[in-house]
């Protein structure tokens, strides 16, 4: 044995050698198994050329990252969760539709409801908003009449001199008796140390309950759990009657980033208004996501109620979406959009990274003669994403899509869609890989003449405040910048 040490001492660097080449050639093997396994094409080249260049690098990297699935406890949750969803459902009815609807509207609303089991409601009034610190000040308004509950769950939640007026009126209502729960996801708070910190102590010192969702902990059911799967959704319940959602995190425009305050940064959000009996499936929504991170389940007759105000006129349906469904619902309802559409498509989304079906989906719609308008922003706030983004600007106008580009120094950070004159989806979901696959997102489908009256005002101030890309502009950028958006394209794939 002694001989044996001494000869593995004399000889490390031969062994060494040996082991690094051996462990390097079943990486190689390994990954070809085990990476394609039910994953899409593009993710699985991005992944095996990732670990072919490095395998002592890439593949300990797949481990971790290359997999979108929740922790053990939460999947169990999920199921439960799922189950009594369409349990609900089979007893709840959709809303009539008007006659003269297309009927690629009502194969629509069956996806939906298949994909999230949630029902088409009608007689929905809603309201838009797209000035930032307007809508803060609205939802506080609104929290401040509570008079038994108030849900709140942003993806980032912070007090600064912006939100201080929101945490004002919780606190205001909590000590009044009313009961608040708050969600906001880890690390989307977290990243904004202070004001996270702030917002705790406040939370706390009102004995308000509040939960961070998804929490970053590694190591979770016995097993390493990938640490990005986040909560992307906004919402702001109050009483089951006035549902706030849409695409704003509550903090200050700038994000009370150093960075962006010397660049001039602020976001541009649309946030929307809801009454009528929508607003207690928002609630619904709320409470499964307060039974995963809280252990509580909320009774459902406490959650859904009728509404006392449906003198509406919208249909709405909501679309949960994120790694707890496999059937990607969000990526699902967008690209049968876009399929459905005959004459006009708007997509409004702060990064764009669609995967191939959705860009073929668009590509085939502009091509077929539909209009098809873009707006994205002129600048961006993710290196990676923005630069991914713009490798998909030639197809999309070689195809005749209309690219706007929202002025710097704003990041357009709104989101949602609409097809011809029919339908407008907004939520919290990006059109990207990140969206579809990683993320919990919330998106709304409402239908309505006046509604779509509306959403045309807010495409209309954004187009006044974008300008148009030409193609022959996108095609004299230099090299360099084409080899970029190239590279980062490739990398976004790796998910």
């Amino acid at each position: 044995m002694t001989e044996l040490w001494q000869w593995l001492l004399d000889h490390w660097v031969l062994m060494g050698t040996y082991i690094y080449w051996a462990l390097d050639i079943l990486l190689r093997l390994v990954s070809l198994i085990v990476v394609p396994r039910n994953r899409r094409p593009g993710s699985a080249i991005a992944w095996l050329l990732a670990i072919m260049v490095l395998p002592l690098v890439g593949f300990p990297l797949y481990l971790m990252l290359g997999k979108s699935q929740l922790p053990r406890r939460r999947r169990e949750k999920q199921r439960i969760v799922n189950r009594l969803m369409r349990v609900r459902a089979q007893d709840i009815p959709d809303s009539e539709l008007d006659d003269d609807v297309p009927s690629w509207l009502r194969s629509a609303v069956s996806l939906n409801r298949e994909l999230g089991a949630f029902p088409l409601t009608g007689n929905n009034s809603a309201d838009l908003e797209i000035d930032y610190d307007t809508s803060i000040a609205s939802m506080a308004d609104d929290v401040r009449t509570a008079q038994s509950t108030v849900h709140v769950l942003f993806y980032i939640m912070g007090l600064d001199d912006r939100t201080e007026d929101f945490f004002a009126a919780l606190c205001e209502r909590a000590d009044a008796g009313v009961t608040v729960r708050v969600l906001y996801d880890h690390w989307g708070a977290l990243s904004h140390g202070t004001q996270y910190r702030a917002m705790r102590r406040r939370l706390d010192a009102h004995g308000i309950e509040h939960f961070p969702m998804n929490p970053i902990q590694p190591i979770r059911d016995g097993a390493f759990q990938r640490p990005d799967l986040r909560n992307h959704r906004k919402m702001v319940i109050v009483d089951g009657e006035i549902g706030w959602m849409g695409s704003q995190n509550l903090i200050a425009a700038h994000y009370n980033k150093r960075a962006n305050i010397r660049r001039g940064l602020h976001w541009q959000e649309t946030m929307a208004r809801f009454r009528g009996p929508i607003v207690s499936e928002l609630n619904l929504l709320f409470a499964t996501d307060w039974f995963y991170e809280s252990e509580q389940m909320l009774p459902v007759e406490t959650v859904v109620r009728p509404s006392p105000d449906t003198s509406g006129s919208y249909e709405c349906q909501l679309v949960p979406s994120g790694p707890g469904f496999v059937t990607e619902n969000n990526l699902a309802l967008f690209n049968q959009l876009f399929y459905s559409a005959r004459e006009r498509i708007v997509a409004v989304s702060p990064y764009f990274v669609p995967d191939e079906s959705m860009l073929a989906a668009l590509v085939t719609a502009a091509r077929r003669g539909v209009e098809v308008e873009l707006f994205v922003s002129e600048i961006g706030d993710q290196f990676l994403v923005f630069h991914a983004q713009r490798s998909y600007y030639s197809v999309l106008l070689e195809a005749g899509v209309k690219i706007w580009l929202y002025r710097a120094p704003t990041i357009l950070h709104a989101k949602h869609l609409t097809i011809d004159d029919s339908v407008t989806v907004l939520g919290s979901s990006n059109m990207d890989i990140r969206s579809f696959l990683l993320q919990m997102e919330c998106s709304l489908m409402v239908g309505g003449t006046d509604f779509m009256e509306k959403i045309r005002e807010v495409e209309e101030t954004y187009r006044s405040r974008s300008r148009q890309l030409d193609l022959d502009e996108w095609r004299q950028r230099p090299f360099r910048m084409q080899v970029i958006d190239n590279l980062c394209r490739l990398a976004s794939a790796v998910v």
